[in-house]
């Protein structure tokens, strides 16, 4: 069971909110379509369900609210759009990565990637699939978890029939097996002929919430669907020769061109077109949504309980024929309009040349033929809710709400409110969820690659010179350039490492998994650190053997003081690297991480240097030898030596700047990203 109470969305720019006390509940074993036009608020509507967006109301999926559950991809499956990732990454790739994100095993991946007829295209990359494989790569990221809930937002948007009905056969497999499915659309006719229970809401506010047999019976109409240049011209056709014959014809005009005559067949209205002259590119009867009535008409069942309006002219006394809506001619010989189950209409936006017909009242759901993979679920999932059995309800009207709906209502309502600590939660795995998403990528081989290419170039560049040091060109470090190409690749890869969490938002599909939590944190620092210092003595190795390649090995001798150069080396390299990775997830974006980078030898290094290394500092030397004498315990003699060389890092400008810089992103990091809720 999925409800939602008293939904309501954070007013913007002194604008009525998006969502206002919106109230309504998706029973298991059935799917609920929330239908509405074009900003109706839909999508907002799912995003204030998910937590994903700032308002009131709560929202309970079989008794909880989404911060209280432990595993949350495993209760709710979302698809809110296109499928979130990196447009390089595999398809497998994508669900691997997002099954470490879920705590399930790698093996789920594959097992749904043949479920939903992806196995062809594993190997495929995500910015060249089409609409409907999105769609399916979708679907399978919502059901890595085998939640009991899937929520979609207008899923068979912009894919073909065939698609949508596949992917309308998955949603009913689903739901038979036990599984509450809940989904958006704007087509009237769709969600009547597809779901179980339509909710339509208009402006942010119900509607109408009836079972499908319902809303097909009170809001839809046969109708003849007309395409022309002349809209107005045929209307008035129409409208002259209806008054004549005293015949009841309604038009209804849309976007000009288009023509929606109810009352009459596709005969009498070509055969008018043909008597006037009228051109037509589109002639077809078909069923849609009622068109709104007239102000004038007694409200019927919930008919105008939410037009503020339609209530407004009801209570004002009838001063003479009150004129249509705009885009609507009354054809009618009296000017009365039929009762209609509500008068606040859906505007159908697809009109297909064929459509399925929609199932009569009180008949039950037609067995569906669609090539639904039987094997998502072959049982209803631990845990799952029988569906209690259902009967044809009556309809009802907007404003009624069940008792127990009320109840719930006013309890919280009047309860005071107690803020409640949400679950700060990551990926299940982040470890393995890092590094599947490190090298998941093209990216990542082509920085490191050009890294160790650019950096032997230098070496060799700087080789020629006889005055150039040997720790200089191995390290490929001219004094024009702020940093080294091994810091500078390192520093990339870190910003990359948050900067693609936000570019690509992976990590929204796993809900309440947010890329800035502490677990992540050190998980991306320990994969950065290791990618950095493998770097590092790549690049050292590659610089030194190509110098002795091209000038010989004795031009190129090796110091004495070899190891404190190498940590030294070590130190920056991984230090660049933690510099871009905090600052890309304090600013999320990756540029600024290049920039926090640069920012270090370029801006903070002299200041340092002029504040902390004048010529009246005095000298640390002999430090390691008398904090021994004043610790209790006591190390190894070795341990001096790695002492001082830390301290002779931090004794110089980059690396006190460097030091300077960690602590204060990492602390913004912390107070910017732990203390609060991160929402998408």
């Amino acid at each position: 069971m999925l409800q939602a109470i008293g939904l309501t969305s954070t007013p913007r720019r002194n604008r009525p909110p998006a969502v206002d006390d919106l109230t309504f509940e998706a029973r298991p074993g059935q799917v609920t379509a929330l239908l509405g036009p074009a900003g109706s608020g839909k999508s907002t509507a799912l995003r204030l369900m998910l937590g994903l967006e700032q308002g009131r109301g709560v929202t309970y999926f079989r008794g909880r609210p989404l911060h209280r559950v432990a595993h949350p991809m495993r209760e709710v499956g979302v698809l809110l759009g296109d499928v979130p990732g990196h447009p390089a990454r595999t398809v497998r790739g994508q669900l691997r990565m997002l099954c470490a994100a879920a705590g399930v095993p790698a093996s789920r991946a594959d097992d749904l990637l043949d479920a939903v007829g992806l196995e062809a295209l594993a190997d495929q990359r995500l910015g060249a699939l089409s609409r409907g494989m999105d769609r399916r790569l979708g679907l399978a990221a919502a059901l890595l978890g085998d939640p009991h809930t899937l929520i979609l937002d207008e899923p068979a948007r912009g894919i073909s029939p065939d698609e949508a009905a596949w992917l309308y056969g998955v949603l009913r497999t689903h739901a038979a097996a036990g599984g509450t499915v809940l989904y958006t659309t704007t087509d009237t006719k769709a969600a009547a002929r597809t779901a179980d229970h339509v909710v339509a809401i208009r402006s942010g506010r119900l509607v109408a919430d009836q079972d499908a047999a319902a809303f097909a019976r009170t809001r839809l109409r046969p109708r003849v669907a007309v395409r022309t240049p002349h809209a107005a011209r045929l209307a008035a056709q129409l409208a002259r020769e209806a008054r004549a014959a005293r015949r009841t014809v309604e038009t209804v005009t849309e976007r000009g061109n288009r023509l929606y005559v109810y009352g009459s067949d596709c005969a009498e209205v070509g055969e008018t077109a043909f008597r006037h002259g009228i051109l037509l590119h589109r002639l077809v009867e078909e069923t849609g949504p009622a068109p709104e009535p007239s102000r004038t008409a007694p409200p019927g069942p919930g008919g105008t309980a939410h037009d503020p309006q339609a209530r407004a002219a009801l209570q004002t006394p009838p001063t003479g024929h009150t004129a249509p809506p705009a885009g609507q001619a009354s054809l009618r010989a009296d000017h009365t309009t039929p009762a209609v189950g509500h008068a606040a209409p859906l505007t159908d936006h697809a009109t297909p040349l064929a459509d399925h017909p929609v199932r009569p009242t009180g008949d039950p759901a037609p067995p569906t033929t669609y090539a639904a993979p039987a094997t998502i679920h072959a049982a209803p999932p631990s845990g799952h809710e029988t569906p209690p059995p259902t009967t044809p309800a009556a309809p009802q009207a907007p404003t009624s709400r069940s008792p127990a709906t009320e109840g719930t209502r006013g309890l919280h309502t009047a309860t005071p409110r107690r803020r409640r600590r949400r679950v700060r939660r990551g990926p299940s795995r982040p470890l393995r969820y890092e590094l599947r998403r490190l090298m998941g990528v093209p990216s990542t081989a082509l920085a490191l690659g050009g890294t160790v290419a650019g950096s032997a170039l230098l070496a060799v560049l700087l080789g020629r010179s006889a005055g150039t040091p040997a720790p200089v060109a191995v390290a490929a470090w001219p004094e024009l350039l702020p940093l080294p190409p091994a810091a500078l690749g390192a520093g990339l890869i870190g910003a990359l490492a948050f900067g693609d969490e936000y570019r690509y938002p992976a990590l929204s599909t796993s809900l309440g998994a947010a890329p800035r939590r502490l677990g992540l944190l050190l998980a991306k620092l320990a994969v950065t650190a290791v990618t950095a210092l493998l770097l590092a003595v790549v690049v050292a190795v590659v610089d030194l053997e190509v110098l002795r390649l091209v000038y010989g090995g004795a031009l190129i001798p090796v110091p004495r003081n070899w190891a404190a150069l190498c940590v030294s080396w070590s130190a920056l390299v991984v230090g660049c690297a933690w510099a871009g990775l905090l600052a890309a997830g304090v600013f999320r974006a990756a540029a600024a991480g290049i920039a926090a980078v640069l920012a270090v030898p370029v801006l903070i290094a002299p200041a340092v240097e002029g504040a902390l290394f004048g010529p009246a500092v005095r000298t640390v030397a002999g430090l390691p030898a008398r904090v021994r004498e004043l610790a209790w315990p006591r190390w190894p003699q070795e341990a001096d030596r790695w002492l001082d060389g830390a301290l002779r890092v931090l004794a110089q400008p980059v690396g006190a700047a460097l030091a300077l810089s960690l602590t204060a992103l990492l602390c913004a990091f912390l107070l910017t990203g732990l203390r609060r809720d991160a929402r998408w």
